[in-house]
């Protein structure tokens, strides 16, 4: 039977990387994406700090499977700060993760404007174009993280701009608590649409929307239980990420690992059941 594991945002715990890792190492937790650190965010990280995360991920038998620079959340519109972050913001991304070991750099799908035209979207596959290419001569795959507002805000719009790039090298970063509040259901429908292409799973709930009211695993409106499920089935990921984004930050990573792994289990009992 194939069986998730759990990573962390490591800024979902603490800033203090070294606090992250001990904390999830009481969780069960060795996997991690690196988005922000004491003194910012990837990249634009002190080196100093950066040769102390390595060494402790080197030290603990830790991996880092991914990196977020918060890249492509502009509108497309906003053509000189895009192309700053396609041609310095990115290729420094790349380089960091290859010293991490890590084959995944997280973007976004750009975000839309008010009557934007839909002639902007060949726009937007252009860009994506550039920078998977970019990607693939690193051997990394970036992937796009649907959120609300944005070009790529559900499965099927995701997927969309995905297929059209045509890369192996651009994926999806599949969040279903941020694809709440779009015209679809992230699960299952949204998830349907998008699950060819997904490389990547981020954890977390919500009850008003991912960029409004995020509550723990379990308290809100995503089905994490029927995710789950069709994840274990599909067998598309090894592990799954979890990215708690409601205080306290401990607290409540801590109830999230709780709830995923009693959910897990119960899966799994389910599963062994109907074989």
């Amino acid at each position: 039977m194939h069986r998730l594991e759990f990573g962390m945002v490591s800024d979902e715990v603490s800033p203090d990387f070294n606090e992250a890792a001990r904390y999830c190492a009481e969780w069960g937790i060795s996997i991690f994406e690196l988005r922000v650190l004491k003194t910012g965010r990837i990249p634009a990280v002190e080196l100093s700090e950066l040769r102390e995360v390595q060494a402790i991920v080197k030290n603990n038998g830790l991996r880092v499977t991914a990196l977020s620079p918060g890249i492509f959340k502009l509108p497309l519109s906003q053509t000189a700060k895009l192309e700053e972050e396609l041609t310095t913001t990115l290729p420094k991304t790349l380089a960091l993760a290859r010293e991490f070991g890590a084959s995944l750099v997280i973007v976004f799908g750009f975000q839309r404007e008010q009557n934007e035209k839909p002639e902007m979207f060949s726009r937007a596959v252009d860009f994506m174009c550039r920078a998977a290419e970019k990607a693939g001569k690193e051997g990394i795959r970036i992937i796009i993280e649907n959120e609300p507002g944005f070009w790529c805000d559900s499965g099927v719009n995701t997927a969309k701009l995905i297929q059209k790039v045509d890369s192996p090298y651009l994926r999806a970063n599949w969040d279903p608590c941020n694809g709440y509040g779009t015209a679809e259901r992230p699960f299952p429908e949204g998830y349907e649409a998008v699950k060819q292409y997904i490389a990547n799973v981020h954890v977390k709930d919500t009850k008003e929307g991912s960029l409004i009211r995020c509550v723990p695993v379990g308290e809100g409106a995503v089905d994490w239980k029927g995710q789950l499920a069709a994840l274990v089935r599909d067998q598309l990921v090894r592990h799954v990420t979890i990215e708690t984004h409601c205080l306290p930050l401990v607290e409540k990573s801590k109830q999230n690992v709780e709830t995923l792994k009693n959910y897990l289990a119960e899966i799994y009992r389910q599963q062994e059941t109907v074989v």
